[in-house]
């Protein structure tokens, strides 16, 4: 199936739909280009995020990944224009071309989405653990497996099926029994898999 331009949204997009969002101009006259995905969790019916749907950082948007690309290949990978005469736009982020492709394709197989945690940072992350390390929420706790900081990456890779991806498990946490008058922690409990309430 060709891909089509304006065929998808960011507010439409379902589980396991892909979405080719835009293409920005970068330096050395690549392009990189901007997908998105609502990735399907083993957590599908989240009681907290349904029970705090109106507040921003509960929401479960689609996960992004970006590619870089030269212009001729992507255009003879997907079939869309990307050469000068395409429609591009400047925006607060450079040289933008907005395409909305959904489900897009290279030789009939899908781009997907796909999520590789790692507990090893790339030079980037190593310098900014605040905004690169996985955390309980937009401004909580940092979220660690064995001690260490987790880092989530994502990258696309073609694929008609579900890719696997890789999720570390988090170290197990504790909830606290405080006295609300003199805020001593009563009693702390730990949380984990084998743990219930």
């Amino acid at each position: 199936m060709a891909n089509k331009l304006n065929s998808g949204t960011l507010d439409t997009l379902k589980q396991g739909e892909t979405l080719l969002v835009s293409a920005r101009k970068v330096n050395g006259d690549k392009i990189h280009l901007e997908f998105a995905e609502i990735v399907k969790s083993a957590n599908n019916m989240n009681v907290l995020s349904i029970l705090n749907k109106s507040d921003e950082r509960f929401s479960s948007s689609a996960r992004r990944a970006w590619v870089t690309a030269e212009p001729v290949d992507a255009e003879e990978s997907f079939g869309i224009n990307f050469g000068i005469d395409a429609g591009w736009e400047m925006s607060e982020r450079g040289e933008m071309l907005f395409l909305d492709v959904l489900n897009p394709t290279i030789g009939g197989t899908r781009c997907r989405l796909q999520i590789n945690e790692s507990t090893e940072a790339t030079d980037w992350q190593s310098d900014n653990i605040e905004t690169a390390a996985k955390r309980k929420g937009k401004d909580g706790p940092y979220i660690t497996h064995e001690g260490d900081y987790i880092f989530s990456n994502t990258s696309i890779v073609m694929s008609d099926d579900d890719p696997v991806h890789t999720v570390l498990q988090p170290d197990a946490t504790t909830i606290a029994s405080v006295d609300t008058t003199s805020g001593e922690v009563m009693e702390e409990l730990p949380i984990g898999e084998d743990f219930a309430l």
